[in-house]
């Protein structure tokens, strides 16, 4: 029987932390947010990982509420103008097993209010990882067209981020992948509703959304030299 982990308690909590940014407020409700967003969050996790061992043993699901899959709450507001404490959205990453000592792509889940959606790949990698990846498109283009052409791909998900305004060093304006080889970011996203979230089946629809992108994660892997 298919079990729910997210309830319209979280999108409702976090509609009213958006209205009520401060840490008295939030110190005030803490109670809503461990039960309607940490611990479903936390459990969601731990269910997800066997099946994320089984798109790929080399990305870890780690439920812990610091310094695992689940993001803090809080905002880093150090370097920021916005000192508004508390973020409108609660996020889970999957990071491959390597993503601590090289740039490595991942799983992303994003809930919050209107604007839910799924992540994967590699965001803004440093310049010598990009044209690593950038080679990699260029010496095998039949598999990187298979990757994120195919129709089990595009059917949900979008290759998205930003892209260069010129051709990288080394690569024509008319190479045939050009608009590729320009990208900063190699990611992929999937909009998601809140009625979906909510649902008995969201655990399994998640992990098959990223079973379907298996191949490009893959490509990526291969790319920066980790394992898949």
């Amino acid at each position: 029987m298919a079990k729910r982990h997210f309830t319209p308690a979280l999108f409702t909590f976090l509609k009213d932390l958006d209205a009520n940014n401060e840490r008295d407020w939030f110190n005030d409700h803490k109670d809503r947010y461990l039960d309607s967003v940490q611990e479903p969050a936390i459990e969601f996790i731990i269910d997800f990982k066997p099946k994320l061992q089984q798109i790929s043993p080399h990305f870890t699901a780690e439920a812990k509420t610091v310094g695992g899959s689940l993001f803090r709450i809080q905002r880093d507001t150090r370097f920021s103008k916005d000192k508004t404490p508390y973020k409108q959205n609660t996020g889970m990453q999957f990071r491959h097993e390597a993503a601590k000592d090289a740039h490595a792509p991942g799983f992303y889940l994003h809930l919050q209010p209107g604007e839910c959606f799924a992540g994967l790949g590699l965001w803004r990698p440093e310049t010598k990882i990009a044209y690593q990846i950038r080679e990699y498109i260029a010496e095998h283009p039949d598999e990187w067209k298979k990757a994120t052409q195919g129709k089990r791909f595009t059917d949900v998900w979008e290759l998205s981020g930003e892209s260069l305004v010129r051709p990288p060093k080394g690569f024509d304006d008319d190479h045939p992948l050009i608009d590729d080889l320009k990208r900063k970011d190699f990611i992929a996203s999937t909009r998601l509703t809140q009625k979906q979230i909510t649902s008995d089946g969201f655990l399994d629809e998640y992990a098959k959304l990223n079973k379907r992108a298996a191949p490009f994660m893959e490509f990526l892997c291969q790319a920066v030299g980790v394992p898949f």
